[in-house]
């Protein structure tokens, strides 16, 4: 089977390969991509993005303790997990995310040991850096990353003269430099551009070979084989083991058997190598867990693995997804299983989920450990149970370690539901959700940990509407299958409660399980935070020198800015806020580098500077004074679109490309889409303002028929949640691609209601974007 591995290949105008902002610019920074040739010119002192793509978080070591295993049929230390993912096109991926809440934001790095940074093409660029967002959250779980240097097949812009440009000495010592520089492990090699020959295949070799003495991890990639050619042997052969030898890995070609993954190992193994060193393909990225996988050829049931596994473009569970919640059960389905319970992968299905073959690992392995649930995505974002932001976001910078077990709930009577909730948080922009009506005493299993017990050892639950007799479970590696229950105490009120627990009883034990136990009756609790720590709270060093290194006027009320600042010792993250005139904060993002973009800075009435402030957090929330800075509005306010990048929800999506945030980004490259009944879009302006004029792009404006744009709707407002909706516009019978509609309002909340969305049948609903202008 002869199937390339081709990433997204986009005709898009950005900037050249290489090419980089002006220094002193507030413009968004990108994940980094090059050509050979221009990776030449590539030192972070010259490239202002490099700053803001850099992780400042190891890699965690990690362990899988095989009695603590999920599933019977599970297996650990055998066969591991490399994961393929694009999160975004080469040319525009941003570095620390972004104010779309609509993302990939992967949480099963539990089953996982690599991941690759997907991505590269001949129109952009062949070799792409992983950016900060993606490091972090896979370092802070334990899990390697890599970028990847695509040489695309002729039929796709291919040419074996960037081949040749790549297998030269200074080309390799850039991308040890970027690996280095940036923070990740390694590069992933593709090369599939036909041309070559035994000399230009023996230059790879000792290319690869060379660049792992540079302290570089390589994986390749099935295609090219010893003679030069491009042949996939779907298969570790005589052909192509030579760059076994030279790399670290071997990621084998899709179209494989039985037979052929048996001699693969043996062949492995007459070389010295391990059979795991090679991880058999398979492509997911059409058809996800639908994709026919011969299962029993790889992970034979009861026997050890053949060979690691390489997963193709698993973000089909994001891709395909119709809403957040969508793509949650898609994802669960996808790692875990049919049932969503990792130890129960029963289904008539082929595809039992990863979890049926894969034992879960984890990198909690050292104090203190925290996590608040946060997925690394949300709808808005709180501070200790404060709401901070209104407004979508993603960042996986700030994803916390993901439950080890989702979900593993035990009970001799009927079962509570475990969930991810991102309509309540402590911190951040979700919480875990426990819910239903247990029969009898339920106890959920969350976190597998290797965490000593001191005289100081404390255990802290933040939660929030907790039953009378909620309590955290533990278990001991003395007795890692038998959990002690430990009283959290009653509720004294309906909001967030820190519930803390003394463990010195079991100083010189280590924690090998985390859970909590809940009684039997109707419940519907949420748990903010989870930690266990020594002694008190540290509180980090402040942060020094806050510098606004550069600023772009996007309107006479809005700005975007890059912040950059010295860190004052060890911290966890940095969080960013700007002080409003009536003293309160609003969050505008966070990360453990020392660099922060900020997206969107809105002017606050007339205010003429703005203080901007970073907040140290330590690994325990404890947090250290603000360091500060200011910046400055010229003149007065004047009218813009104010609901460009606001939070925006909807009634639905056609999928998960075509969400609300899409008609408020300020492109018609994108839209939002919805077949529901009911068809809505609403936008949060984040404050009551004086609007003028509301423009609405519809299908035409986005070079799509004229038969699509919408027919009849209104536009409603309103100031607060608790204000009825008023209709200054209702438009009926119209036929045009744009449409701008006077009116003198002032409101908070925009919504475009639309009762009938065609000028045919057709059913969708097709906005490219709905603005609001006024001051």
């Amino acid at each position: 089977m002869k199937r390339a591995l081709l990433p997204l290949l986009l005709a898009v105008a950005f900037l050249t390969p290489g090419q980089v902002a002006h220094a002193d610019s507030g413009t968004q920074p990108y994940a980094s991509y090059w050509y050979p040739s221009t990776i030449l010119n590539w030192s972070p002192s010259t490239d202002p993005d490099a700053r803001f793509n850099r992780s400042k978080v190891p890699l965690q070591p990690r362990r899988s303790d095989p009695a603590l295993k999920a599933n019977a049929n599970a297996r650990a230390g055998e066969g591991r997990i490399a994961s393929l993912v694009s999160f975004g096109p080469t040319s525009a991926n941003p570095s620390q995310g972004s104010l779309d809440p609509n993302y990939y934001a992967f949480g099963y790095w539990q089953y996982i040991d690599t991941l690759v940074f997907w991505g590269g093409s001949a129109g952009e660029g062949l070799i792409l850096a992983p950016n900060s967002t993606v490091i972090d959250a896979a370092h802070r779980n334990g899990v390697k990353v890599y970028g990847t240097v695509f040489f695309p097949p002729t039929a796709y812009g291919g040419q074996i003269q960037w081949v040749r440009d790549f297998v030269k000495q200074p080309v390799i010592d850039k991308l040890a430099e970027v690996a280095k520089y940036y923070g990740f492990e390694g590069w992933f090699i593709n090369q599939e551009t036909a041309g070559g020959d035994t000399a230009l295949a023996t230059s790879m070799r000792q290319m690869m070979a060379y660049g792992r003495t540079k302290g570089v991890e390589l994986m390749w990639y099935d295609a090219m084989t010893e003679s030069g050619s491009i042949s996939w042997q779907n298969a570790l052969t005589s052909a192509n083991d030579a760059f076994l030898t030279d790399s670290n890995s071997m990621f084998l070609n899709f179209g494989w058997s039985a037979s052929g993954l048996a001699s693969s190992r043996t062949l492995a193994r007459s070389m010295g190598r391990s059979e795991y060193d090679l991880y058999t393909g398979i492509d997911t990225e059409a058809n996800g867990y639908d994709s026919s996988v011969s299962w029993n050829g790889l992970f034979p049931n009861g026997q050890p693995h053949v060979t690691s596994l390489g997963i193709y473009r698993p973000e089909w569970t994001w891709k395909s997804s119709t809403s957040r919640a969508d793509f949650y059960a898609k994802d669960s389905r996808y790692w875990v299983g049919a049932n969503g319970d990792p130890s129960n992968t029963t289904t008539s299905s082929s595809w039992k989920g990863l979890a049926n073959y894969v034992a879960e690992s984890t990198p909690i392995t050292a104090k203190p450990f925290l996590t608040s649930f946060n997925t690394g995505q949300g709808d808005f974002y709180n501070s200790g149970g404060a709401r901070v932001r209104t407004g979508g976001w993603n960042n996986l910078s700030l994803q916390d370690v993901p439950p080890t077990y989702r979900w593993l709930v035990s009970s001799t009577g009927t079962k509570l539901t475990p969930s991810i909730d991102f309509a309540d948080a402590y911190d951040g922009g979700s919480s875990l959700r426990l819910s239903g009506s247990p029969s009898a005493v339920n106890t959920v299993r969350l976190y597998q940990t290797q965490l000593p017990v001191a005289s100081d050892t404390k255990l802290a639950v933040v939660v929030k509407t907790p039953p009378a007799g909620l309590k955290a479970a533990v278990s001991f590696t003395d007795a890692p299958s038998t959990f002690v229950s430990l009283d959290l105490g009653a509720a004294s009120g309906s909001g967030w409660e820190r519930k803390t627990v003394d463990l010195s009883a079991y100083a010189g034990k280590t924690i090998a399980q985390i859970g909590l136990q809940a009684p039997a009756g109707a419940l519907d609790t949420r748990i903010g935070q989870l930690a266990v720590y020594d002694g008190s709270v540290d509180v980090p060093a402040a942060a020094s020198g806050v510098t606004v290194a550069g600023v772009t006027d996007v309107s006479a009320t809005q700005k975007s800015l890059r912040l950059t600042w010295t860190a004052g010792g060890p911290a966890h993250h940095y969080e960013v806020y700007r002080r409003n005139p009536d003293g309160s904060r609003t969050f505008l993002g966070a990360t453990p580098n020392d660099a922060w973009f900020v997206q969107q800075l809105d002017r606050v009435g007339t205010e003429a500077s703005t203080t901007l402030e970073v907040e140290a957090v330590s690994a325990e929330y404890g947090r250290s004074p603000a360091a500060t800075t200011t910046v400055s509005w010229s003149g007065g306010p004047s009218e813009s679109n104010l609901a460009l990048g606001k939070a925006a929800t909807a009634s639905g999506s056609c999928n998960g490309n075509e969400t609300a945030p899409k008609a408020v980004n300020g492109s018609t490259t994108d839209k939002w889409c919805t077949l529901t009944s009911a068809k809505w879009l609403e936008v949060d302006l984040g404050s009551a303002r004086s609007l003028t004029r509301f423009v609405v792009k519809h299908a035409q404006a986005g070079g799509e028929t004229s038969s699509w744009n919408t027919r009849d709707f209104t536009i409603q407002v309103r100031s607060s949640t608790s204000d009825p909706w008023t209709t200054p516009v209702t438009v009926t019978g119209n036929t045009a691609g744009t449409t701008t509609h006077p009116a003198t309002v002032t409101a908070r909340y925009v919504r475009l209601n639309i009762t009938k969305p065609t000028q045919t049948t057709d059913p969708a609903a097709r906005i490219y974007e709905l603005e609001a202008w006024g001051s």
